[in-house]
């Protein structure tokens, strides 16, 4: 039979997993009986756990949400994920999260086992993580967490924000789903004013309190969130956009066209038009011959023109065929 201490973190470690456990199934667990079972629990109380028991046939007991954050138990697994999360986070987008970060990633380490405590080390030690040259603009944890709360509630919210030009409008939204892409934090809600779908940079939002009422969630726009903000972002800075037919089949198109890119329209089983830009004509002019397929950009004087002048290039450049 366990000592009273290792059968309580035992107890513990039980009631941690996102389940309801019987007083049976606990003792046999345990090896001990049901009353000791029941005894344990209100020790476990007595010591700040909000240990939850139902009564009737399928009743039982489950760790609920207290006041305070007592100790949690993690097994080896789930000890180097956090240790692994905390790391990352440390180089994050969230304001003022590295500092907490260190701090919870120092008392994790502190009483890691040496197998686990060299898992974490050769991950960090042998991980090149990819640093962009320019960090983005954090964003305040109370900012995340009131958006997130808004989202998993269904509660409209109000903010103020700032647009790319530097002007303020306050905005009422349905929130739906945050993404983090790039160096930035999106949020991807329906804009009531507006009667449309909008993706607003979270930097750039000041909550207002209180919110708005409840709402009814409606479809969302894309269900990969994640491309569908990719594209948003990614086109929004286009400063020449066109309309080029292409003679391939659209699956063929969009297996060699990036999601950020542009979008690809079906017209025929062999034709499909793709919508795209770039920063000019003359890059548009490059990157779309890369596709590998024929295309028509009659429709866009700008961009044929480009061709022209990249065609005469590539041509002088290969020199007189012999």
């Amino acid at each position: 039979m366990l000592e009273t201490s290792a059968r309580l973190l035992k107890l513990l470690s039980l009631l941690q997993t996102p389940r309801e456990w019987t007083g049976n199934e606990l003792a046999e667990r345990l090896e001990v009986t049901s009353r000791t079972v029941r005894n344990d629990v209100e020790r476990l109380r007595r010591l700040g756990y909000p240990v939850h028991a139902t009564r009737g046939a399928v009743g039982g007991y489950r760790l609920g949400a207290g006041s305070s954050l007592p100790p949690l138990l993690l097994d080896d697994e789930e000890a180097v994920a956090v240790a692994v999360g905390l790391r990352t986070a440390t180089g994050g987008s969230v304001t003022g999260i590295e500092e907490s970060s260190l701090r919870a990633l120092a008392k994790l380490e502190q009483v890691l086992p040496p197998r686990l405590r060299r898992r974490v080390g050769a991950l960090q030690s042998h991980t090149v993580p990819v640093r962009p040259r320019r960090q983005g603009p954090g964003v305040p944890p109370d900012v995340l967490t009131t958006i997130a709360a808004a989202c998993r509630d269904h509660v409209r919210l109000r903010f103020d924000y700032r647009a790319h030009d530097a002007t303020t409008g306050r905005r009422d939204v349905e929130p739906y789903r945050l993404v983090n892409w790039g160096r930035r934090w999106y949020l991807i809600a329906w804009d009531t004013g507006r009667g449309d779908w909008r993706t607003f940079r979270v930097d750039r939002v000041t909550p207002l309190t209180p919110g708005g009422p409840r709402f009814a969630p409606r479809p969302l726009p894309d269900e990969d969130v994640a491309a569908y903000v990719s594209r948003g972002v990614a086109t929004a800075p286009w400063r020449f956009r066109a309309r080029v037919t292409v003679h391939a089949p659209a699956e063929a198109v969009a297996e060699r066209l990036p999601a950020t890119a542009g979008t690809v329209e079906p017209v025929d089983e062999h034709t499909c038009v793709v919508a795209t830009g770039a920063d000019s004509p003359e890059s548009l002019a490059v990157w779309i011959g890369v596709l590998g397929f024929d295309f028509d950009a009659s429709g866009s004087p700008e961009l044929a023109a480009a061709l022209r002048s990249v065609a005469d290039r590539y041509r002088r450049a290969a020199g007189r065929a012999p």
